[in-house]
C-alpha cells in the first residue's frame, strides 16, 4: 500500500533573519523613525545651547559662532530635509490610519510624499547653499 502525500505549497522562502521585503511601506517606517529620532536630537542641543544664553552670554556667542562654518550648514540642509520628509509623511500616516482607502492608496501616497519632498527641497537647497557658501555667512 503506497501512502499518498499532499502536495507541497509552493511558498517562496523569506530572506533569512528578516520579515522585511524592502517595500515602500518598509522604508517609509525606517525613514520616519530615523528622521524623528534625528529631529529629537536636535532639539535636544538647541535646547541646551540656547539655554546657555542664561548661564554665560560669553560662552553662548562662542558656541554660535562654531555653527556658523560649512559643515553646519550642510548639517542644517539635512534637518531641514528630515523635517520636511517626516511632516509629510506624517500625513500620509494619518490618510493611512483615518481613511477608508488610505491602505489601498498608502503606496501611491508614500511616492506622492517623495515628490512633493523633492519639489520643496529643490526650492530650499539651492538658496541655502548660497547663504552657506557666500561671503558673509
Amino acid at each position: 500500500m503506497s501512502a499518498v502525500t499532499a502536495p507541497r505549497s509552493e511558498k517562496k522562502p523569506r530572506p533569512g533573519g528578516t520579515l522585511y521585503r524592502g517595500y515602500t511601506g518598509m522604508w517609509s517606517w525606517v525613514l520616519h523613525r530615523i528622521t524623528g529620532v534625528a529631529i529629537f536630537f536636535f532639539l535636544l542641543v538647541h535646547i541646551l545651547d540656547t539655554a546657555l544664553v542664561r548661564v554665560s552670554p560669553e560662552a553662548y556667542n562662542a558656541v554660535m559662532s562654531t555653527y556658523k562654518n560649512p559643515v553646519m550648514g550642510l548639517g542644517e540642509l539635512v534637518l531641514v530635509g528630515a523635517i520636511i520628509f517626516h511632516a509629510l509623511n506624517g500625513l500620509r500616516i494619518i490618510l493611512v490610519d483615518f481613511w477608508s482607502k488610505g491602505v489601498k492608496y498608502q503606496r501611491y501616497m508614500f511616492w506622492a510624499v517623495i515628490g512633493v519632498w523633492v519639489v520643496l527641497m529643490a526650492g530650499f537647497v539651492p538658496r541655502h547653499l548660497i547663504n552657506v557658501f557666500s561671503e558673509g555667512h
